[in-house]
């Protein structure tokens, strides 16, 4: 199996760093032309919510780096079926995955970052 990465984002955009250091990890694997996924899940879907008011919580708005995404080669964007569902969201422009699904595709990297 060659070099890949999937990284996995489970908090909510405004909850502490992780979300945006996923997002960097991400962007940084994808300048090196590395193979590599992102898979929101749980709270980690919220990042994926529209018209979300950065300025409000005093933090830096994560979706201009969502949306360089595909810049970087990163098109292997996923979200949990079920994570949305329970908190009323769409998968937008992320690709939603079923439980089993997600299973499978998290065989296919070499490597996985949870954050």
């Amino acid at each position: 199996m060659s070099k890949s990465l999937l990284v996995i984002s489970r908090q909510a955009p405004w909850s502490g760093p992780s979300a945006r250091e996923a997002l960097d990890i991400v962007l940084a694997g994808g300048a090196f032309d590395l193979p590599i996924g992102l898979l929101f899940l749980d709270d980690g879907v919220f990042q994926l919510a529209t018209g979300q008011d950065a300025k409000a919580v005093q933090q830096k708005d994560l979706s201009a780096n969502l949306q360089a995404l595909s810049l970087f080669g990163i098109d292997e964007v996923f979200a949990c079926s079920q994570s949305l569902a329970e908190r009323g969201l769409t998968a937008g422009s992320a690709q939603p995955l079923s439980n089993e699904e997600i299973s499978r595709m998290i065989d296919r990297y070499s490597q996985v970052i949870t954050l």
